[in-house]
């Protein structure tokens, strides 16, 4: 089968499409012929070892010291059962998170029947279904399980056009809060769109006070994020530098208010939450470059820009 490899750290051309034996699975592994799998920005950090301040070493040893142990990344994936096993069947649609086993940038994936995989909805295409997750769960963690965003409150969100931010403007505005988005010209559509109040980068901060602030890149200092905040305000860092993380972890209330950083649950009940807002009409992801798995290479560049629109998609053009 073709897969992706991406054997060292480096640019998007480190990634290698070439021909690789079957997964093997286990009695209790599905087979599932993939259809379709993003390339996040979460793959685009570990292929460049692009990560915060003092994650690079952890990363490493995490990873793999000069290049990725397991070497197909991708970490989601939609597409079709081919052997079947526990309460799924040959033929049935479904999409899942391998998480850090990655293997999904592959045309072939095996994952556990009793892991991170559920039948896809009949509201979702393939390219969706792939879109589905690093996104939504992302910013329905840090706002809702984090922030605790509660209807009738005042949220900014600051790098609103990628795949978490265009979540994080559904999930909020599904809330009841009234939501201010900070983004680049490429994106006030899509947030406006969302049902966003927008704020361009280049123009002067909003007037505050905010409950919430996602800051979606990494890009906001406390003090700054502080004096947007109301009494209660809380500040939350989807990407954050080792430090940053140990302050949050060490010293997470600032008088009233709270700093928030951390990994992101992927758990069955995060997933099912997902699920029901989307089947309330509260969440579908947005997909942006849709490219030939041929094309992984641009897709990679594209996913560690922080100009993308939503989520970057490969789709396998064949079976």
């Amino acid at each position: 089968m073709r897969a992706a490899l991406t054997r060292r750290y480096g640019p998007p051309d480190v990634v290698d499409l070439t021909e690789v034996p079957e997964p093997m699975p286990g009695p209790a592994d599905l087979v599932v012929r993939v259809a379709a799998a993003p390339v996040t920005r979460a793959d685009a950090r570990i292929r460049a070892l692009d990560v915060p301040a003092g994650y690079g070493p952890i990363l490493r040893l995490v990873f793999g010291w000069n290049g990725p142990r397991r070497a197909v990344q991708g970490a989601e994936f939609a597409g079709v059962v081919e052997r079947g096993a526990g309460a799924f069947a040959k033929g049935q649609r479904v999409m899942g998170i391998t998480g850090m086993r990655g293997g999904a940038h592959a045309e072939r994936v095996v994952i556990a029947a009793g892991g991170l995989v559920v039948p896809v909805p009949d509201t979702l295409s393939d390219v969706q279904a792939a879109a589905f997750w690093f996104g939504g769960l992302t910013a329905a963690h840090f706002l809702l399980d984090k922030g605790g965003l509660r209807a009738g409150q005042r949220v900014l969100i600051d790098g609103a056009g990628g795949a978490v931010g265009s979540a994080a403007i559904q999930i909020a505005r599904a809330t009841g809060a009234r939501v201010v988005a900070r983004c680049s010209p490429g994106s006030h559509d899509l947030a406006r769109d969302l049902g966003a109040v927008v704020v361009d980068r280049a123009a002067p901060l909003p007037d505050g006070p905010f409950d919430l602030l996602l800051d979606v890149a990494g890009t906001w200092d406390v003090a700054s994020a502080f004096r947007l905040l109301g009494p209660q305000g809380r500040f939350l860092r989807v990407t954050a530098s080792l430090w940053a993380e140990l302050g949050a972890a060490l010293r997470p209330r600032r008088g009233g208010r709270r700093l928030v950083a951390g990994v992101v649950a992927e758990t069955p009940a995060a997933m099912a939450r997902l699920l029901a807002l989307h089947a309330a009409g509260s969440y579908s992801p947005v997909v942006g470059a849709v490219l030939p798995f041929a094309q992984i290479r641009q897709a990679h560049a594209l996913a560690g820009s922080w100009t993308k629109r939503g989520t970057v998609v490969v789709v396998m053009d064949a079976p």
